[in-house]
């Protein structure tokens, strides 16, 4: 009997092949896990809390939302590739995502019409990477307008959840998410509530790693131990080339308390927060440590870590969070939580 993690992967290799065929364009499914405890205190993370970087109070979110369960795959990148980058104005495909020994083998072809684009099976449920923030604001902004078909403008990649209007500079500062948004890059906030809240209530209770551990993960594929297990670099590499990247949730027992997984190791995640700005530039914030970063960068109290928001490299990818739908959140408000925990989530 193939198990539910078997037939998900299934999934989307076959939605891939047919992308690569030309023959469809399916909507992509986005996992999502409910994040609750809504008035929860934050706790401090940087230098002041024995970390490295600008000292901030992080993870109190005073409202309930979504968030990916596991980072954007390389095969649901391909999708909106597929969807809005026939002719790609805003650059949201790198080259290095196929050519380079880090990509996430991603591929292009010039059909004399426009772009098409395909990604290797054995790839497509790894995720992204070469991705810059203003990329997954295109992406984040593709699934807020429903995932439609079409060129690389307003309602398809430069409105929606951030007005983007083409600026894809070293700045943007004051590019943040709108009010209305329903699908959104994870704020800081968000991201380190669903990572190292203990998810007790509306407490200031947090785990050190985003495994539910306040111990040291091992980087151990073949021998997980019964969970606390991450991808990252321990005495060694989890795995090396060609993949480096795990596939999404593949530590199956080391979960976060909310239930998502890779949040340490595997790949950077971007978010939201200006951690350092200067004149003429500002850096948006990295979280969760990659396959090539020592255990200490998965820790909470590890908060500078950043680049430009035009930077694209091999560690770093993202994922997503969303506003619950109307019933969702009265099921949340009616205590309706183990039924949401098992669900799966529908993008678009």
């Amino acid at each position: 009997m193939i198990s539910a993690k078997g037939m998900a992967r299934a999934a989307v290799v076959a939605a891939m092949v047919l992308l690569a065929a030309g023959a469809v364009q399916a909507a992509i499914t986005i996992d999502t896990v409910p994040v609750g405890n809504t008035g929860n205190t934050g706790e401090l993370s940087g230098d002041g809390a024995g970390g490295y970087g600008a000292d901030r109070i992080c993870g109190a979110v005073d409202y309930e939302f979504n968030i990916g369960k596991y980072e954007v795959t390389a095969g649901q990148y391909t999708a909106f590739l597929s969807a809005v980058a026939v002719t790609d104005t805003y650059g949201l495909y790198n080259t290095s995502m196929w050519t380079s020994d880090d990509g996430c083998k991603i591929g292009r072809t010039d059909t004399g019409s426009g772009y098409s684009y395909s990604v290797a099976a054995d790839w497509a449920n790894r995720p992204v990477n070469w991705v810059s923030f203003w990329d997954a604001c295109r992406f984040a902004n593709w699934l807020h307008n429903g995932q439609p078909l079409g060129a690389q403008g307003a309602g398809t990649t430069e409105t929606g959840a951030y007005t983007l209007d083409g600026y894809n500079g070293q700045d943007g500062r004051t590019i943040q998410r709108n009010a209305d948004w329903t699908w959104a890059v994870t704020s800081e906030d968000e991201w380190y509530k669903a990572a190292y809240h203990k998810n007790d209530g509306d407490t200031g209770n947090y785990f050190d790693y985003p495994t539910g551990s306040d111990s040291v993960p091992s980087n151990d594929l073949t021998t997980p131990d019964g969970g606390n297990n991450a991808n990252f670099y321990q005495n060694d590499l989890t795995i090396g080339p060609p993949y480096w990247r795990t596939e999404v949730g593949e530590f199956e027992l080391s979960e976060s308390p909310y239930g998502t997984f890779d949040q340490g190791g595997n790949v950077w995640d971007w978010n939201e927060a200006v951690v350092y700005e200067g004149e003429g530039w500002s850096y948006r914030g990295w979280r969760g440590g990659s396959f090539g970063d020592d255990g200490v960068l998965l820790l909470a109290s590890y908060r500078g870590v950043s680049g430009y928001p035009t930077d694209e490299g091999g560690y770093t990818g993202f994922r997503v969070s969303e506003v619950p739908e109307p019933a969702t959140m009265a099921m949340l408000a009616l205590g309706g939580i183990g039924v949401l925990m098992g669900r799966r989530r529908r993008s678009g």
